[in-house]
């Protein structure tokens, strides 16, 4: 089992920017694949960002690119969404995920890749 906390999300203005964390207990999340997803009032949750477990390999949705940055701590179990430049466009809950089965891919893009969520955090971007 693992348990995901997400913390870090608030109210900003737009141009300004949020440090989001996710903190894993339960079990060392070092060797997997983890990702940030956000979901809008009324709208559907996407993808935003992924990275593979050593922190080397990532991607990310277009609508955030250059402008988010994912990485990890393997050694404090904590995953990090750096969110700059943020847009009224960015409000939304934003979870992070764990796959812990084995899979070819470094990272994954799919809600249905990752088997543990966090409960989320609310990002608010006032415009």
């Amino acid at each position: 089992q693992v348990q995901l906390v997400e913390s870090g999300g608030g109210l900003v203005q737009a141009g300004g920017s949020l440090r989001l964390s996710c903190a894993a207990s339960g079990r060392a999340v070092r060797t997997y694949p983890m990702g940030w997803f956000r979901q809008a009032p009324g709208k559907e949750r996407e993808f935003v960002a992924t990275i593979n477990w050593n922190g080397v390999s990532t991607d990310y949705a277009d609508s955030v690119k250059g402008r988010f940055t994912i990485s990890r701590d393997n050694a404090k179990n904590t995953l990090y969404l750096q969110m700059n430049s943020l847009k009224a466009d960015d409000t939304a809950v934003y979870s992070c995920a764990v796959r812990t089965y084995y899979g070819e891919a470094p990272y994954y893009t799919r809600e249905m890749d990752y088997d543990y969520w966090g409960q989320g955090t609310q990002v608010t971007v006032s415009s």
